[in-house]
């Protein structure tokens, strides 16, 4: 176990860790950055790297009744643990927590948001800064274009391109993220409407990569 797992109670000033993940690097707070129907994403600590980063929680309760999701869920997982491009949000580490029936990740935390918060708190911006946020956002696209096999981004807008501002990058979240996002509208749904196969209409979008180059635009414009 790592150095620093066994916090001095005595250290009023330090926030505990609420949950520590099975290799003692990442600690989870208590914090709630945001909260969805299936997934829960926490602030959290990578104590071997001294940095901030994000704790994705999802509840596989949800998926109990198609194990054909859970499937899927998995083998979305392992493509995002193999993809490496400084435009796209980073996985860093993903366990299941079979007390708890959770899915958990460590991601990449942005340090001032998507591009609409700060958009919305920056609102003097020139030609020349777009054109910068336009570019990184088109290479981090192009990796998934060009990635085997291709990956489409079914939901690209500036709630999904996410903000370092000291250091001008931009990075996109792409992939599992949306799918579950898609997927917590579809269970809303279907409480509503009782229509079990709702989630399909919502999951099953015909989408192109010309597509989502398209909807870059929205992002920058």
């Amino acid at each position: 176990m790592m150095p620093g797992v066994n916090q001095d109670q005595s250290d009023k000033d330090s926030e505990p860790f609420v949950e520590i993940d099975p290799t003692g690097r990442y600690g989870r707070y208590s914090e709630l950055l945001v909260s969805g129907a299936v997934k829960k994403v926490y602030r959290a600590f990578d104590q071997e790297e001294g940095i901030e980063v994000a704790w994705n929680q999802v509840k596989l309760r949800n998926f109990s009744n198609d194990p054909s999701m859970i499937d899927r869920l998995y083998s979305e997982v392992r493509l995002l643990r193999s993809l490496t491009n400084k435009n796209i949000i980073s996985l860093y580490n993903v366990w299941r927590d079979e007390e708890h029936n959770t899915l958990n990740f460590i991601t990449e935390v942005c340090t001032s948001g998507n591009l609409r918060e700060y958009r919305k708190k920056h609102r003097q911006v020139s030609i020349k800064a777009l054109k910068k946020w336009s570019k990184q956002i088109l290479k981090g696209l192009d990796y998934f274009h060009t990635h085997d096999p291709c990956i489409i981004h079914r939901d690209l807008n500036c709630s999904n391109v996410f903000v370092n501002g000291n250091t001008g990058q931009y990075r996109l979240r792409l992939v599992i993220w949306e799918w579950l996002r898609l997927w917590g509208r579809a269970i809303q749904r279907i409480q509503s409407s009782g229509h079990r196969n709702s989630w399909r209409r919502s999951c099953t979008r015909n989408i192109t990569p010309s597509s989502s180059t398209y909807t870059h635009s929205g992002c920058v414009c």
